[in-house]
């Protein structure tokens, strides 16, 4: 088993751990239509830069069954 042979400070301590930390997701704007979704993801509308890259179905009104 590997042992290390000196006790790292704090501060390499710190510089190596600088990378670990997980950002956020970075969020774009739509050129269509505006709204706002995760970048180099298609928005929930179906745009993909500026292009409707996916078809909607329509949306189905559920009827009350009383």
């Amino acid at each position: 088993m590997a042992v290390q042979k000196n006790r790292k400070s704090p501060s390499k301590r710190g510089m190596r751990r600088s990378h670990d930390r997980l950002s956020g997701p970075t969020l774009s704007e739509e050129l269509s239509t505006g709204e706002t979704h995760r970048r180099h993801h298609v928005s929930a509308e179906g745009f993909y830069r500026g292009r409707q890259v996916v078809e909607l179905a329509p949306e189905v009104e559920a009827e009350d069954e009383d």
